[in-house]
């Protein structure tokens, strides 16, 4: 390690690394989640569930089916696509509001400006005075079931342990989300931007009524149109899926492999290089390198949920910590968190941005290094450090994202 990094953020970005894995390592049985573009069961369902719950995924819906009035897609698969089907795609949505003394508000019917409408009278648009306008970039759900098994104690501990080591200076946000399969009930935040979600289910059912305009049981109402009632143009009775489709959507995505790292760079020695870097200047501190799942048999989700075997007692890599972070790109957005997390957004997930070409939660850098330098705020030692690199070191680094 070069000796020039070697203070503050860059001692506790590696006491971060160790940390997790010794947490990983001291849970008797752990073993690694299997990773894989390929459309194969992670074996929590055989392949034959695993591909209806896909076929469920990617079928596009229609008017007949209750799509609308008011939506963004006719498919999860539209927007969880790239390389295959529930990665990522170049898909965003749009979001609006409006700060007041410090306070966030929402724009009427809500901060979601949908994209598309069954009919023109009622497309949504940004209203006049509502100037907090933000994109958001499709997120990958492969994987997704491990991190929904990841005990909220973990989360909890990762937070503090961030606090510690950086004196404050880094300290990711746990946000309590309620968990709709499970009225009453809150569990730490993960899934979504701003860690808006905690199960698998609370976030298929929030998509398919928000993305596709399909109500079910546990979201049974529909949006309106800038606040304004749609009821005239839905004509499919709520709620327009029976929660069957809402628990095909949980059943796919919790039986997807981890994205995998590029085999055929992962022993490069630049690459190798790379990684030290990216441990030694302190990326690791947000961006976790290996997080273990709860034991199986644990029930998650308000009781809702037990861990399986093939999820419970896995090492994964997910380079993210699913907390919410300030670090300068936050788009004023405030969601099931409070008011102090509306400059804060969720640590971007690394696994698999090799498959990105449009980086950040708005889709606005265009390069890795220029993902790098828009961080500041919790993150602007770590930018600093990256500054510091000399040349070649920023090509070793940046050569280790490529892999991911």
């Amino acid at each position: 390690m070069h000796e020039r990094f070697l203070s503050g953020f860059v001692i506790v970005g590696i006491l971060a690394l160790m940390t997790v894995l010794a947490g990983a390592a001291g849970q008797s049985g752990a073993t690694e989640a299997p990773t894989g573009f390929d459309n194969q069961t992670n074996g929590s369902v055989d392949q034959i569930a695993f591909d209806e719950a896909r076929s469920i995924f990617e079928e596009r819906e229609g008017i007949e089916d209750g799509l609308g009035p008011v939506y963004n897609a006719e498919s999860c698969g539209e927007c969880h696509a790239n390389p295959v089907t529930g990665g990522i795609s170049q898909v965003t949505e749009l979001r609006a509001g409006a700060q007041q003394r410090r306070t966030f508000i929402e724009h009427p019917g809500g901060s979601l400006i949908h994209s598309r409408a069954i009919d023109a009278a009622i497309q949504e648009r940004v209203l006049d005075g509502f100037d907090v306008r933000a994109f958001r970039t499709s997120l990958n759900t492969l994987g997704d079931g491990f991190v929904e098994c990841i005990a909220d104690s973990t989360f909890v501990a990762l937070a503090q342990a961030q606090a510690a080591w950086t004196h404050g200076a880094i300290a990711g946000e746990v946000v309590m989300v309620p968990v709709l399969e499970a009225p009453g009930a809150l569990r730490v935040g993960r899934f979504g931007w701003k860690s808006q979600h905690a199960s698998l289910v609370s976030f298929s059912a929030d998509a398919y009524l928000n993305e596709m305009g399909i109500t079910s049981p546990r979201q049974p109402e529909e949006n309106t149109s800038n606040g304004r009632s749609v009821a005239d143009f839905d004509h499919v009775p709520d709620p327009e899926d029976n929660g069957d489709d809402v628990e095909a959507f949980a059943t796919f995505m919790r039986a997807t492999k981890a994205p995998p790292r590029d085999s055929g760079l992962v022993g490069d020695s630049e690459v190798r290089a790379g990684e030290q870097l990216f441990m030694d200047i302190g990326c690791a501190l947000c961006h976790t390198t290996s997080i273990v799942t709860a034991p199986a048999g644990t029930y998650i989700n308000g009781g809702a949920f037990m861990v399986p075997p093939a999820l419970g007692n896995k090492i994964i890599h997910p380079f993210g910590d699913f907390l919410l972070h300030d670090i300068g790109t936050g788009d004023g957005i405030v969601q099931n968190g409070g008011q102090g997390t509306k400059d804060k957004l969720r640590t971007a997930p690394l696994w698999g941005v090799r498959t990105r070409n449009r980086l950040m939660h708005d889709g606005e850098s265009l390069s890795f290094e220029e993902a790098i330098l828009r961080h500041k705020g919790e993150a602007q030692q770590v930018t600093n450090r990256f500054r510091s690199l000399r040349k070649f070191e920023e090509a070793q680094l940046i050569a280790f994202l490529e892999s991911l």
